[in-house]
């Protein structure tokens, strides 16, 4: 019996129970064949109490287990209820995390759409502002264009009318530099003489650059002629015929001096003066150069 006991025992380690088990089972089942080899004595030999529960030799350690398997489980619940309570706790700041990420994300991306919405409608003021520059500078191209090809017409014309007329007399008119001039045989007057080149289409000669004066000075013989300059309409002011005032002239020196003041009006040369400008009273009588521009 014992080496059957042994055996199990044995099997039991095999299997990997706890030793302090395994010594249990030993005792109890040493305990039993020994009852059963030995004659059982009366419960009133024994003075046993009947009310008494048996008691039975290893039953301390039976109880010792049972408490500490109770304490384990106990330890595992709180183990457990702990591990459930950190689950929960980090569960809930990952939620919470996720819900504040999830707020800025949206506020993101509220931001974007409206300045998107901003860029969108700077662009459409942008193009509606370059539709209108647009319009507008090809109206302008347009008429410069038109400008270029009627200039371009005249130029044309006048290219054939200076390869007939250059440097030639065509009923007493010169051309030179666009513009067709007439120098008079005769003296008359300073309105006498603006009168006749009015009357032809004309006007006195208006000198603009040195270049011209020297033409003038050159078809004169320089000799004294009436120009379109004066100071008639306020004594000082000197105006153009066509009510420009001057900026800058050819004045011989001490000129303009306004003898007598009565000289409000303009020639240039004269048979005692090589060049330059003097002004005299316009009643007198001189000669005098008409100036038309085939641009007018």
């Amino acid at each position: 019996m014992s080496e059957v006991i042994y055996d199990n025992v044995i099997r039991v380690e095999s299997l990997g129970m706890d030793r302090e088990r395994v010594e249990m089972m030993v005792d109890i089942y040493e305990l039993t064949d020994s009852a059963r080899d030995h004659d059982y004595r009366t419960e009133t030999d024994f003075n046993i109490d009947t009310h008494q529960p048996l008691q039975y030799p290893g039953e301390s350690v039976w109880n010792r287990s049972s408490r500490e398997a109770t304490v384990c489980v106990g330890l595992l619940c709180v183990l457990l209820l702990a591990a459930v309570i950190v689950m929960s706790v980090q569960l809930n700041t990952n939620t919470h995390q996720s819900h504040i990420k999830s707020k800025n994300y949206t506020e993101e991306r509220d931001q974007l759409q409206t300045k998107i919405t901003n860029l969108t409608k700077e662009r459409v003021q942008l193009l509606i502002q370059n539709a209108y520059l647009i319009d507008v500078l090809t109206k302008e191209r347009d008429g410069l264009l038109a400008k270029y090809d009627n200039l371009a017409i005249k130029y044309e014309q006048l290219q054939q009318r200076k390869h007939e007329q250059w440097n030639h007399e065509m009923d007493g008119w010169i051309y030179y530099q666009l513009s067709f001039y007439y120098l008079s045989s005769e003296s008359k007057s300073w309105n006498e003489s603006r009168r006749y080149c009015t009357e032809r289409g004309a006007d006195l000669v208006i000198i603009n650059n040195r270049e011209e004066h020297d033409f003038v000075r050159k078809i004169s013989n320089g000799e004294g002629i009436w120009i379109g300059l004066s100071d008639s309409d306020e004594e000082g002011t000197w105006k153009w015929v066509d009510s420009v005032k001057l900026t800058s002239g050819f004045w011989y020196n001490g000129e303009p001096n306004d003898n007598k003041g009565k000289e409000d009006c303009v020639i240039t040369g004269s048979w005692f003066r090589s060049s330059g400008w003097a002004d005299y009273p316009c009643n007198n009588a001189f000669k005098w150069a008409c100036e038309k521009s085939i641009l007018k």
